[in-house]
């Protein structure tokens, strides 16, 4: 069955690439006007550029790393949209290596983007989401439920995400629902570029992550973006809390 998302105002961080840009392309479908992120001008414009011009898209451009960054992004939306009724924080970054290769400065910019950013976009977007009886969907992860080597900041940073989501699903409700999707590995080009391409073996390290989830493949970002539509819409409205795994089953018993 089609989710009718027809006319619903949505914002979408992190909008221009990966499952960011899936999210739109679905929101896209369901009928629903888009506001969509990306870190610059240029960025946002050359992301609107490939999705086509149907007059339900509008730019949102932003640095979500920072608190008025955040405040930015979310005006413009408002603005354009002339109010929200789903805010999707898709915004992330990741970075791969043991404790001692982590310096100060990448450690604030994954949390800053990854944790600091959905936060403030919710408190920028949150008067809006209450006028609407709207909801949130944050991009968790597996890394944000189980630890995962190499991944210590990433895993901190997702790992927030998730507590934070259930913690603002309390404190907003029973006006706004707040849920997260905690995806597995997804065929984006932040995988492929910061995972895959930077190994010393790029094929083996590309089996290696089909091979870690037990239905042995990559998710593609379609897939992770119906389920983020699900929980927007009507036919999650018993929903808020959640941290829905879309792993292939990497969290069932690691």
């Amino acid at each position: 069955m089609r989710i009718d998302m027809t006319d619903k105002r949505v914002l979408v961080t992190g909008g221009t690439r990966g499952i960011g840009r899936g999210t739109v392309e679905a929101f896209l479908q369901a009928g629903a006007r888009i506001a969509v992120n990306g870190r610059s001008a240029e960025s946002t414009t050359a992301g609107l550029a490939n999705l086509g011009d149907n007059g339900r898209l509008l730019a949102a451009p932003g640095d979500v790393s920072t608190a008025a960054g955040c405040e930015t992004v979310v005006g413009a939306a408002l603005e354009g949209l002339g109010g929200l009724d789903v805010l999707v924080n898709s915004a992330g970054v990741a970075e791969e290596g043991p404790i001692e290769s982590f310096s100060e400065a990448v450690w604030d910019e994954i949390l800053d983007v990854n944790l600091k950013g959905t936060f403030f976009c919710i408190r920028a977007a949150l008067a809006a989401l209450r006028d609407s009886k709207g909801n949130i969907v944050n991009l968790g992860s597996d890394a944000g439920l189980i630890g995962e080597r190499g991944l210590a900041v990433y895993c901190a940073s997702k790992g927030g995400v998730v507590n934070m989501t259930r913690a603002l699903a309390l404190e907003l409700a029973p006006d706004v629902r707040v849920n997260c999707v905690c995806p597995g590995y997804v065929d984006t080009d932040m995988l492929r570029r910061d995972f895959i391409e930077q190994a010393d073996d790029p094929a083996a390290a590309e089996q290696a992550i089909i091979d870690y989830a037990p239905l042995k493949r990559i998710a593609t970002p379609t897939e992770i973006a119906r389920a983020i539509v699900y929980l927007a819409s009507d036919d999650a409205r018993y929903v808020t809390g959640a941290a829905f795994q879309i792993d292939g089953g990497t969290t069932a018993g690691r």
